[in-house]
């Protein structure tokens, strides 16, 4: 493994922490209707597991509301089944052929337990960065080690692996205060 690959990689890991952390904040409930509240959530459906957003057109007609379409009729009540069994929290209600789930208001101490998911989830994405880091700092020493750089090449290499953890923290530090601000303001 030659230097650029290891940043490559090192990049590729940030990138997939940040961005995840990015999905699991956008899925979380904060008063308002968002598609990418319910569009993982898991439907039983022609013998095989599938997304919703695989199944059905998702929409917000409202801030308050988010409408399920299912391209197919038959799967209505699947969907209903899994949107009830899922931990999305809201109770869906079949209208004709739509599937709609009007948010509840959030109480304060619902606000406080979200926020804490949202610490957890961008803990969760801080130890990824920091698994990225160190699995980086490890291969560039060892190509150090076995003369494939030189002790120069080694400290920049260590400066510039920092330099981007330190932004991929910064990062979701800004996406949790955002989310956390969204979450508290009513």
């Amino acid at each position: 493994m030659d230097e650029d690959e290891i940043f490559l990689n090192f990049e590729e890991g940030v990138e997939k922490a940040s961005n995840h952390a990015s999905h699991e904040f956008a899925a979380i409930n904060t008063g308002k209707a968002n598609p990418t509240m319910v569009e993982g959530v898991m439907v039983e459906a022609y013998g095989s597991r599938m997304a919703i957003r695989d199944m059905a057109a998702i929409s917000t007609p409202d801030n308050r509301t988010i409408a399920i379409t299912p391209w197919d009729k038959t799967t209505l009540k699947a969907i209903e089944k899994a949107l009830q069994t899922s931990n999305v929290g809201i109770t869906p209600a079949i209208m004709g052929d739509v599937i709609r789930l009007p948010l509840p208001d959030l109480t304060g101490e619902r606000r406080q337990e979200l926020v804490k998911l949202v610490g957890k989830h961008a803990e969760d994405a801080r130890v990824g960065v920091r698994k990225a880091r160190h699995d980086a700092m490890d291969h560039i020493k060892k190509l150090q080690k076995d003369g494939g750089i030189s002790e120069d090449d080694l400290k920049r290499g260590e400066k510039g692996i920092q330099s981007g953890t330190d932004e991929a923290i910064k990062k979701i530090n800004g996406l949790l205060a955002a989310k956390e601000k969204d979450l508290l303001t009513i």
